[in-house]
């Protein structure tokens, strides 16, 4: 086995700045195990393109390029020093898809997408140049931040089982593939199933896949969508259309200054939502370094906020994403984690598995075998993210509350997110705060215990105070 670093050192790299430059074969090992999944899983990531078929009126063709180029900026995270599985910011997708529906359909709703996406990069961008990611989110009252996430997480789920959502497409086959999620990814029975067997430890670490390939053959057999016309060859994104009437240098034309001011509530409200991944994949990428002692894994939320607000800037510029261009993709964070911990032998670097992960996501963007197996059922791989997701903010935004008092707020604020949107939310949220804390406003409810056990409060904490492991010159 080739030698790519020595032990207990980090993974070679070339200093650029706040970056560090890794290519595969040169700083680490290209893990094939992991490229194959990533084959499998982008069909995962083409259930973005019903989101931008049903928001944007957007032709499959053209949202498919949009598709191919996030997966292509997947790639950067791990290119300049980021050891994550980046993915989309998926909890906020129903704030971010209710904003841009306040404007009407056509050039308009294209510029208001445009002026949010490009607001959002720069906002992450200065975070990670000044240093100050890492302690913005302690300025937040914890009902706030509470009732944001929360909100996120039950818009959603509504956003899948509301009068013509996507549930209603396909009810038989997202039911059924919703309980196969389920069990594979929250019981505790299959937990305990999958120590005890190689086999249900292999479907475990795959996430909710065995569900999307559930969903391929349940549906044509409940006659829910036609068998899957399989064609060979490549697939054929339309790059000229994007970039001729779906950008802002093309027909669409520029965000007047009034929309640029008209995003930074729902950038501010998405941005709580985008910090918990932030939390997520430091905790995540500690978790992975201590397990092993041969490798030194530098994770800096500064230069994954670079990373990511870069990412969504182009991204606004040349392909505008209703998904946007999140840091962390949870679920396959967590498998690439897991098989990294077994020891060198199964994964030589964590960059070499996230990267080779992305890289395989990336090539099946371009295979038409892969894109027409799964085109009929795209709605279901979208129910299964947003619904899963659902439930994990949900749960963390609910621990997020110190007391009752936070957690009716936080119900409030949620509600009226839900109904009025996140400038609304964020409104009501400070009213609610001002008043029943007053000069208390930050620190909420003092005069009552923590509402959770001494682990959970550990966890809140941590995530309110976010440092970066060093600094970025």
């Amino acid at each position: 086995m080739r030698e790519y670093m020595p032990y207990g050192e980090e993974a070679p790299f070339i200093k650029a700045g706040p970056f560090k430059i890794r290519f595969p074969f040169i700083h680490y090992r290209f893990e094939v195990a992991d490229y194959i999944q990533g084959l499998l899983m982008c069909a995962v990531c083409l259930g973005a393109i019903p989101l931008l078929q049903d928001a944007l009126s957007m032709p499959f063709e053209v949202a498919l390029a949009v598709v191919i180029l996030n997966g292509f900026f997947y790639t950067w995270h791990t290119l300049l020093g980021d050891p994550v599985v980046p993915g989309w910011i998926t909890p906020a997708i129903p704030l971010l898809t209710a904003y841009c529906l306040t404007f009407p359909a056509g050039h308009a709703r294209m510029q208001g997408l445009v002026a949010f996406e490009i607001t959002l990069g720069i906002f992450a961008i200065l975070l990670g140049l000044t240093g100050v990611a890492g302690k913005i989110i302690s300025l937040i009252p914890p009902a706030i931040k509470s009732g944001i996430i929360l909100g996120a997480g039950i818009s959603a789920i509504t956003m899948i089982f509301k009068e013509g959502g996507k549930f209603e497409m396909m009810p038989y086959t997202t039911a059924i593939c919703l309980i196969v999620a389920f069990y594979l990814l929250f019981s505790n029975g299959f937990k305990r199933l999958s120590t005890k067997n190689k086999v249900w430890e292999t479907i475990a670490n795959l996430g909710i896949l065995p569900a999307v390939l559930i969903a391929v053959i349940v549906a044509p057999l409940v006659g829910e969508s036609a068998l899957p016309h399989i064609e060979l060859g490549f697939s054929n994104p339309d790059f000229h259309t994007l970039w001729t009437d779906w950008v802002p240098w093309g027909a669409v034309g520029w965000p007047t200054p009034i929309m640029f001011l008209k995003s930074i509530p729902t950038v501010l409200a998405i941005y709580i939502v985008l910090f918990g991944d932030v939390v997520q994949s430091k905790a995540l990428v500690h978790d992975a370094d201590v397990a092993r002692d041969d490798e030194l894994i530098d994770y800096n939320p500064n230069r994954a906020h670079l990373i990511f607000g870069i990412r969504n800037t182009i991204m606004g510029v040349i392909g505008p994403d209703i998904t946007m261009c999140g840091p962390l993709w949870a679920a396959m964070q967590v498998v690439v984690c897991e098989r990294y911990k077994k020891g060198r032998r199964s994964m030589q670097s964590l960059f070499g598995g996230a990267a080779s992960f992305r890289f395989g996501t990336f090539t099946g963007y371009w295979l038409l075998p892969i894109v027409t197996l799964v085109q009929p059922i795209l709605s279901v791989a979208l129910a299964l993210t947003m619904i899963v997701q659902g439930f994990v903010s949900v749960r963390i935004g609910v621990q997020q509350s110190q007391s009752f008092k936070d957690l009716g707020i936080a119900g409030v604020i949620a509600g009226a997110l839900l109904v009025k949107g996140s400038a609304f939310g964020l409104a009501i949220g400070v009213l609610a705060c001002l008043l029943c804390y007053g000069k208390d406003f930050l620190k909420g409810d003092a005069t009552f215990g923590h509402l959770w056990s001494k682990e959970v409060e550990i966890m809140t904490q941590e995530s309110g105070n976010l440092e970066a492991d060093e600094e970025i010159a």
